[in-house]
This record gives structure tokens, C-alpha cells and sequence, in this order.
């Protein structure tokens, strides 16, 4: 990909490229048939994040390149969700000559939904103040028969919220629609059609299992929430708070009695069930927590956390990361089977590859 562009006649053969690389990766174990989830070829990605350039009276979006580090105009930026691309050349019109709005603006990030929900952060480097908001919500409101969009203004130290600071999302999971907060600043998934494609995955995958659920690593909720009808009680943990906040607003939202998000790290939560403590509140003694989900961060999973995931009977695991996959799965190979194997291309046009697996226990 070059710098935000997309070149679907290669699409097909990139992603062959991807799988055959996952599964040279994960070569030394015995693997299932690797199932393929295909992203759409352009306008799939539901966040963006630019630099904003002033050369006079002009005004444009870029980005940088990688290799010389000088910055690159993008006037269109195809892989981004048709709102955020759509609106892109709308705000620098707005306040090309908009002193309030424009002066010292540094960065523009985009957050899209599926709903057509758009939530724009400027970013600034001069304090911001009554005059800013004022522009702000004077211009949402004139945008507002056209544009489902919400502004955000960030400086050193400051948010200032115009009416909200997030989007809602909808997928649907076990013939259910799920609704999620999707807040600024904190991490969701990129691609809301890979995203759908990997829920309906990992519910097929515990369809029938039954009993509780454990997850590490929730963030706010995209999971926990899809999976809740297939076991009695999900015990969630994150250690963000902005994540946990979300995720308790969304089960509130879905009215989900069965979802209870606790705010550990996976360490801590390795260390209380292994002497047997309380998980806050929760008495370990009456939860059947036959199965684990870990989405973990592209370092994987800590020797600690790999310990008590390898007890499990049934593990799902979500990875960004498949060299560190490899290296988990050398070790809980050693107790499991792997059942399903699945790549999702969250990441077109790039090397980044997310993978599903489906262990059982022997």
C-alpha cells in the first residue's frame, strides 16, 4: 500500500501471500485447513489519523512517509470508511478560512461507524477556549443536515467536548443486534466488516460449549458482549479504564445480565486462580470456567498468563501478532489440539495479519 492508497487487482494475491506465510509460521504443528475471512478492497477502515498542513491560505491532510520521514499531501484516502472519506475535503472547506477552527490545528483523527456516526478530534497547539467551542458546535450544527459528525477538540492538557465523544456501533452475534460505545482515544477494531466476520467466528466456535467464560484483554467488551448467550456467566477483565467504561456502559446498553468486567491484568488474574483467591467479588469456587479467550497485545502471552490459559479446556485466541503466536503455541501444543485455524485480513494491502485459533484440550 502506498500511503493510504488501494490497488484491488492485488488484493487476491496478497492475501494468498498472507495465508501461506501463517501457515509456514505455524508449520511445525498439526493444523487444521486454514479458514479465509476477506475484507471489503477499499473503504474499510472505520479509523484515520492525519497530520494537518498549512502552506498559506491552503490547508490539506498528510501523512508521512516511512522511508524519508517528509510528508506526503492526501487529498483521498480510499481506505477509509466512506464517511471519513467523504468528510475529509468537507472540514478543510469549513475552516479553511475559519481563524477559530484553523489556527494552530496540528492533527485530525477520524472515527467512523457502521451507522454512519462520525466523530472528528481536532488537535491543537494553543489552548482552547469558549471561542473554540463556540465555533465548533456553531459548525456541527450547520453541518448537521448533511453529516451525522461531532467534533472534539484536544490541546495539551484539554478535551473539550462539543456534544459527545463517541460513536455507536451495531454487529450482530447469535441472531442478536449488539450495540457498543465506541469511545475516542481508545482502541476498537479498524475494520467493522472483518470485525462482524470475527464475531460470527468465535460464536460458531463456542456454539455448545457451555459453562462460564473467561476473558483477558476485553477492551470494551467486542467479545464478551457477542459471546454471552453461549455460556452461563463471561468474566471479563482489561486493565484500561476508559476500555472498562465502555464495556460496562455497553452491557447496560444491551441490558447483557451475565457479562461482569473486572478491571486486572492478566498476571493478577493468573496469580488468583492458581491459590485459589476471590477475582474481586467472585467466588472462583462456583464459576465453571471451562473455557478461555485472549486477544493479547502483539507481545503475546506472559509465561504467567500462558500457564493458566494451557489449564482450560477449550482456549480461543485472538492474535495480531503471528510470530508470537507461533511462539505460545509451541508450548500450549503441548496439552491442546488445534481445531480451527482462521486468518482475518483486518490489515489490506499490508503485512499485518490477524489470526484466529480454536484449541481443545487432549
Amino acid at each position: 500500500m502506498s500511503l493510504g492508497q488501494v490497488f484491488p487487482a492485488q488484493y487476491e494475491t496478497q492475501l494468498a501471500a498472507k495465508a501461506a506465510h501463517l501457515r509456514h509460521l505455524l508449520a511445525q504443528f498439526a493444523l487444521p485447513e486454514t479458514e479465509i475471512f476477506r475484507s471489503a478492497v477499499s473503504h474499510f477502515r472505520q479509523r484515520a489519523e492525519f497530520r494537518i498542513w498549512h502552506n498559506g491560505d491552503d490547508i490539506y491532510h498528510c501523512m508521512f512517509d516511512p522511508t524519508s520521514r517528509q510528508p506526503v499531501r492526501v487529498d483521498e484516502f480510499p481506505i477509509a470508511a466512506k464517511p471519513i472519506a467523504d468528510f475529509m475535503p468537507v472540514l478543510l472547506k469549513a475552516i479553511q478560512f475559519n481563524h477559530q477552527l484553523r489556527y494552530r490545528l496540528y492533527q485530525a483523527d477520524y472515527l467512523a461507524s457502521t451507522t454512519g456516526e462520525l466523530l472528528v478530534s481536532l488537535i491543537y497547539k494553543r489552548k482552547l477556549d469558549e471561542q473554540w467551542l463556540e465555533a465548533a458546535r456553531q459548525l456541527q450544527q450547520e453541518l448537521a443536515p448533511l453529516y451525522n459528525v461531532r467534533f472534539i477538540g484536544r490541546a495539551r492538557k484539554q478535551k473539550l467536548v462539543v456534544s459527545d465523544d463517541f460513536v455507536t456501533e451495531r454487529f450482530n452475534a447469535a441472531d442478536r443486534s449488539i450495540q457498543y460505545q465506541q469511545l475516542e482515544g481508545s482502541f476498537t477494531q479498524p475494520n467493522a466488516g472483518v470485525n462482524q466476520q470475527m464475531l460470527d467466528w468465535a460464536s460458531n466456535c463456542t456454539a455448545g460449549l457451555g459453562g462460564d467464560l473467561l476473558e483477558l484483554y476485553c477492551g470494551n467488551g467486542n467479545f464478551s458482549l457477542a459471546l454471552a448467550s453461549q455460556f452461563d456467566q463471561v468474566i471479563a477483565t482489561e486493565l484500561a479504564r476508559s476500555s472498562i467504561k465502555s464495556a460496562q456502559y455497553n452491557i447496560a446498553l444491551n441490558q447483557i445480565g451475565n457479562v461482569q468486567v473486572l478491571q486486572m491484568s492478566a498476571e493478577d488474574v493468573a496469580a488468583a486462580l492458581q491459590h485459589g483467591r476471590m477475582l474481586k467479588e467472585l467466588d472462583l469456587a462456583k464459576l465453571a470456567l471451562n473455557t478461555v479467550l485472549v486477544d493479547p497485545p502483539r507481545a503475546g502471552l506472559d509465561p504467567a498468563t500462558l500457564s493458566l490459559v494451557s489449564g482450560f479446556q477449550s482456549i480461543l485466541y485472538i492474535s495480531c501478532n503471528p510470530e508470537t503466536l507461533a511462539a505460545n503455541l509451541a508450548e500450549l501444543a503441548k496439552t491442546h489440539d488445534i481445531s480451527r485455524l482462521a486468518l482475518f485480513d483486518q490489515f489490506p494491502y499490508t503485512h499485518h495479519i490477524e489470526t484466529g485459533v480454536l484449541l481443545r484440550k487432549r
